[in-house]
C-alpha cells in the first residue's frame, strides 16, 4: 500500500506520516506548506502543491502507485471561517472534491478523512456517540459535515470507500520529542497555555467560568496526537479488508476542563500558568467528550495516553522549541 497524505507537513498529518512509515507503509506527502513545515515530514517524500490541482494530483497518484489517501489538508479556524466563509468553501469543500475526482481518475479506492467533532455542534448529551445529531455551528464545521456527506455519495457513485474520523481535541507531542504542534499556527488550548506559561504571549484568557460544569470552565476530550495517528493507520487497515464507508468518533471518553489542563501544566512545569477570566464565547458548548466505543469495536483501536502525558509531552516540546 502506498499512501498519499495531504497536509502531511502539518501537526496531525506529520505524526500520521511517521506512524505510517513505522508500520511499513510507503508514503508520499502533498502539502502547500502554507500551514505546514517541510522538516516535519522527516524522511518521507514531499511534493509542494495544492489539492485543487487535479492534473497534478492524478499524475502524483499514478507515479507513486497510490492506492489510498489520508486527507488532512484544510483550513481549520472556526473564527476565521465565520469571517471569511468563501475561503473555507473553496479550499475545504471544492478542493476536496477536486482531490477526490483526481484520485478516482488514478484508480484510488480508499480515503481516510480528517473530520471533526465540531460536526455535532452543541451536543444535547455527553458522551457523544455517532448517532448524535449533525448540527454544525460554524462554516468550518459545516465544511467537514459536507465532505462527510459527499464521501458517502462517492461510495455509491464511484465505489470510493472511506472512513471519516471525527476528532475531539488533538493535543500533545511525539513521545520522543521530535514532532509537536507549532503554536504560531494554532489556537488550540494546550499550545496557547504553553505560550502563556513560557512567556511568549500575554496571560491566558479563559472564556467563561460560569458554565454548568464542576469548576465552571468548559470541558473537552483531549486525545494524544500519537493515539490519533494510530487511528488513521487502523482505518486504512479497516478499508483494506473491504469494509464500507463509515464515520467514527476518535477520543478518550474522558472530559477535562480548562482548569484541569492548567493544573496538569502546573504540575509538570512546577509553576503557575498566568491567566485571567473573560466572558464566554458565542457557540462554545459547556461540555463535549466522546463515546469512543464504536471506534474500539470497528477498528480495534483505543486511546492509550491521558491528560498528564499529553501535557508533559507538549511542555517538553514547546520548552525545547522556545529555548532553541
Amino acid at each position: 500500500m502506498t499512501v498519499l497524505v495531504t497536509g502531511g507537513a502539518g501537526y496531525i498529518g506529520s505524526h500520521t506520516v511517521r506512524a505510517l512509515r513505522t508500520a511499513g507503509r510507503d508514503v508520499v506527502v502533498l502539502d502547500s506548506l502554507e500551514l505546514g513545515r517541510a522538516d516535519a515530514v522527516l524522511d518521507a517524500p514531499l511534493v509542494v502543491g495544492d489539492i485543487a490541482d487535479a492534473e497534478m494530483v492524478t499524475r502524483l497518484c499514478r507515479e507513486h502507485g497510490v492506492d489510498a489517501i489520508v486527507h488532512f489538508a484544510a483550513y481549520k479556524s472556526v473564527d476565521e471561517s465565520m469571517r471569511l466563509p468563501a475561503r473555507y468553501w473553496h479550499n475545504n469543500v471544492d478542493g476536496t472534491v477536486r482531490l477526490l475526482e483526481a484520485a478516482i481518475a488514478a484508480g484510488v479506492e480508499r480515503v481516510v478523512f480528517s473530520s471533526s467533532c465540531s460536526v455535532y455542534g452543541n451536543p444535547p448529551a455527553v458522551p457523544v456517540g455517532e448517532r448524535a445529531p449533525i448540527a454544525p455551528e460554524s462554516v468550518y464545521a459545516e465544511t467537514k459535515a459536507t465532505i462527510e456527506r459527499a464521501l458517502r455519495w462517492y461510495e455509491v457513485t464511484h465505489g470510493l470507500r472511506s472512513v471519516s474520523l471525527r476528532y475531539f481535541n488533538a493535543a500533545g507531542a511525539s513521545l520522543d520529542g521530535r514532532l509537536g504542534e507549532d503554536w504560531s499556527f494554532s489556537t488550540n488550548l494546550i499550545p496557547v497555555v504553553m505560550k502563556a506559561l513560557l512567556g511568549a504571549a500575554p496571560p491566558l484568557r479563559i472564556f467563561g467560568n460560569d458554565y454548568p460544569t464542576p469548576d465552571g470552565t468548559c470541558v473537552r476530550d483531549y486525545i494524544h496526537v500519537e493515539d490519533l495517528a494510530a487511528a488513521h493507520v487502523a482505518s486504512l487497515d479497516y478499508l483494506a479488508d473491504g469494509a464500507s464507508t463509515t464515520a467514527l468518533n476518535v477520543g478518550t471518553g474522558v472530559g477535562s476542563s480548562v482548569l484541569d489542563v492548567l493544573r496538569a501544566t502546573e504540575r509538570v512545569a512546577g509553576r503557575e500558568v498566568p491567566h485571567e477570566f473573560a466572558d464566554r464565547r458565542l457557540g462554545d458548548p459547556a461540555a463535549t467528550f466522546a463515546d469512543p466505543s464504536t471506534a474500539a469495536a470497528v477498528l480495534g483501536w483505543q486511546a492509550r495516553h491521558g491528560l498528564d502525558e499529553i501535557v508533559d509531552t507538549a511542555y517538553r516540546w514547546h520548552a525545547a522549541q522556545s529555548a532553541a
